[in-house]
């Protein structure tokens, strides 16, 4: 290569055959054109054929390919830095050797750098095979962002483009001692210090894939290395970034995140002395650096199990697990506030205010979902009138002595469905929705046997019509109205049955596509015209000829 390359590609690579073909394959492949692009490839001691693999492409494409073998180090840390110095680059780009680029990936980020003189550039990526990749940057392209007015904080790996300049500037580097997240260092204080940040939404960039068996690094890190390397960026990110909004906006990612996913499901099967290392080490990040306008935005699981966390209330934070794990959350409501009484809430020795416990704007329509049980359905008939008589658990619950109304309605809707963001289908009603008129009788009781929930009975009116109905629940929650519909797969169903003299009609209780119940009724026998004997008795002369 004779001229400056537009770009080098940084591939730190370990032991990601055969994912590495498929990465290596989709750089060659840029539309960008081999003239115009450089991989630096740094084998850190691979001990499969990653490293055979890389001197395979460098043979076929000579002055495009700069590969170095090297001694296991630890992390990708090492080696990018390695590549860092041979790069040659006008900007540097970093991909995970088992992740791959769309054919127009360079092209374009390149062209989009160029034209609004971008100092990083982040294109659009997306997860495969279950890779989870957070979307909420990549809404619409956008040629000017801060790290502070925008969802870049929950996007900060290093797979973005670098302007060689910045990086060489400031010395930019990764810190080799951390083998989880050593990206985040580097990505951060890239992002403070450039001019221009740009977004590149229009077209996917990256394709990031997790393995068949989950052997990404950042999926093998135990507890306690994940909470070191949290503890690394924050501190650095608070050399960086003065205290205040800007810092909030910022370590919002990392108590949301890092943080709380060290206090999932997985915690109470840790060992004793693991679990209380890791809330002593919570605890210490909290002091520092959670201010209550940072808490008050948290949702609330993730502010209760960091709060019980930094206090050292180990056995609390335990029980809210799997109490939640076991039972889901039930909400509590007193007038138009709601709480979800985990363990610790009220309780004296732990002491935290209600305010931690509160639901406040967030909105929750899975976890209601979820909390939601049929538990019993039936047909009363009296005469021609035909009611469903039906019992669902709802997840609420009220002060004794508060009359309930608020509680729950069920109604029969259209067997249509918007589209939500969760499994079961429920969503919040927008902003204004009251919940809809009564129709049939409720009576409304503490969920029996020790349940923490609430039995909502409805004895609903059936209409004499051909229409394919929806069971939904409305439950208002702390000013918002919920729209949930029954789940009901694996529930016994009322037996179909005809009803009503004149013209009888049938109607049946079913569970639809989606596990959710469904009742259905038609004309069973369509009423007979005028001129039907008429045509009847032609019909019978034709068939006999």
């Amino acid at each position: 290569m004779t001229t400056t390359p537009d770009v080098t590609v940084v591939v730190a690579v370990y032991n990601t055959m055969p994912y590495l073909t498929e990465c290596l394959n989709s750089l060659v492949g840029q539309s960008i054109g081999l003239d115009r692009l450089e991989v630096v490839a740094v084998d850190d001691g691979s001990t499969d054929d990653s490293g055979a693999e890389l001197d395979r492409f460098a043979e076929r494409h000579p002055g495009v390919f700069k590969v170095v073998h090297q001694p296991n180090s630890g992390g990708p840390a090492a080696p990018s830095n390695r590549a860092l110095e041979l790069a040659t680059g006008r900007y540097v780009y970093f991909i995970g050797s088992d992740d791959h680029l769309g054919p127009e990936a360079l092209a374009r980020m390149v062209g989009y750098a160029d034209e609004h003189g971008s100092d990083i550039v982040v294109g659009k990526m997306v997860g495969t095979n279950g890779r989870y990749v957070h979307q909420a940057l990549y809404k619409e392209s956008a040629p000017d962002i801060s790290l502070f007015d925008s969802a870049l904080p929950f996007t900060l790996a290093n797979t973005k483009l670098f302007r060689r300049q910045l990086v060489e500037r400031h010395k930019l580097r990764f810190p080799e001692d951390m083998p989880v997240g050593s990206d985040q260092p580097f990505t951060i204080e890239a992002c403070v210090r450039a001019r221009k940040i740009s977004v590149l939404a229009d077209y996917t960039c990256y394709y990031a894939v997790k393995r068949g068996d989950s052997s990404n690094i950042t999926y093998r890190a135990d507890h306690l290395a994940r909470l070191r390397c949290a503890a690394r960026i924050m501190h650095h990110a608070a050399e960086l970034v003065e205290p205040g909004p800007d810092r909030d906006t910022l370590f919002e990612r990392h108590f949301t995140w890092e943080l709380a996913k060290l206090v999932q499901d997985d915690f109470p099967a840790l060992d004793s002395l693991t679990r209380h290392r890791v809330c002593a080490g919570i605890a210490e990040l909290a002091d520092k650096y959670l201010t209550d306008p940072l808490r008050a935005k948290l949702p609330v699981q993730r502010r209760v199990r960091l709060s019980l966390a930094q206090l050292g209330a180990v056995d609390q934070l335990v029980r809210a697990i799997e109490d939640e794990t076991s039972n889901g959350p039930v909400f509590l409501l007193e007038g138009d506030r709601a709480y979800i009484p985990y363990a610790g809430f009220r309780e004296p020795l732990v002491n935290l205010p209600d305010t931690v416990f509160e639901l406040a704007g967030e909105s929750v329509p899975g976890r209601l979902a979820a909390g939601t049980r049929l538990l019993d359905s039936r047909w009363e008939q009296n005469g021609d009138d035909l009611f469903l008589s039906m019992a669902i658990r709802v997840p609420v619950t009220e002060p004794a002595g508060t009359g309930g109304d608020s509680v729950a309605l069920v109604r029969l809707m259209k067997d249509t469905f918007p589209k939500s963001g969760n499994k079961a289908g429920a969503r919040r009603l927008p902003a204004g929705h009251e919940l809809p008129p009564a129709v049939g009788e409720f009576t409304r009781e503490p969920e029996p046997g020790g349940g923490t929930g609430t039995v909502v009975r409805a004895r609903i009116p059936i209409a004499a019509r051909t229409a394919s109905l929806a069971v939904r629940v409305y439950l208002e929650v702390a000013g918002s109205v919920y729209e949930i519909p029954v789940p009901a797969r694996g529930e016994p169903m009322p037996l179909a049955r005809r009803w009503r003299s004149a013209i009888p009609y049938r109607v049946a209780a079913r569970v639809n596509g989606k596990g959710r119940m469904v009742i259905v009724t038609s004309v069973l026998f369509p009423p007979q015209k005028r001129w039907w004997p008429r045509v009847r008795s032609r019909l019978v002369r034709v068939k006999r000829k």
